[in-house]
């Protein structure tokens, strides 16, 4: 099973999308912990519990930064990138509905970003992380 996991025959368009996609998680989780920006867990915690109203804010938050940084750190090496996207398309799908939405798709703050992170962690999760990756490798 694990070895099926990590199977991918997919090939240089989708290892670049994995890389790419990846670093741009990274680019969106750092700051939330602080790297890059003012902010701080806590903070992330407080918006997510005041202003989403979800319930264990600081859990929440700590999933959210683990799906986007360990989960982009994940697709730039290409190990378990089907489990590491599912994770980020969860959050996608949560900033989708929950934050962005109301803005409308091309509107000021609108959901076309996260909704595009999610359509390409969906398309590693089904497509896996192609070439260059240690998901390939190890399925062998």
């Amino acid at each position: 099973m694990f070895k099926k996991l990590m199977a991918t025959d997919a090939g240089w368009g989708i290892t670049f999308t994995r890389i790419i996609t990846g670093i741009i998680f990274i680019g969106h989780g750092l700051p939330k912990i602080g790297i890059g920006s003012e902010r701080t867990l806590d903070g992330l915690a407080g918006w997510l519990g005041g202003s989403l109203g979800l319930p264990f804010p600081m859990l929440m938050a700590v999933l959210v930064v683990a799906a986007e940084v360990l989960g982009g750190f994940a697709m730039v090496i290409g190990f378990l990138v089907r489990p590491a996207a599912l994770t980020t398309a969860i959050a996608m799908v949560v900033a989708t509905t929950m934050v962005h939405w109301d803005a409308g798709m091309f509107g000021e703050g609108g959901y076309q970003w996260s909704l595009l992170l999610c359509v390409l962690s969906i398309a590693l999760m089904i497509d896996g992380a192609g070439r260059a990756s240690l998901d390939q490798r190890l399925s062998r």
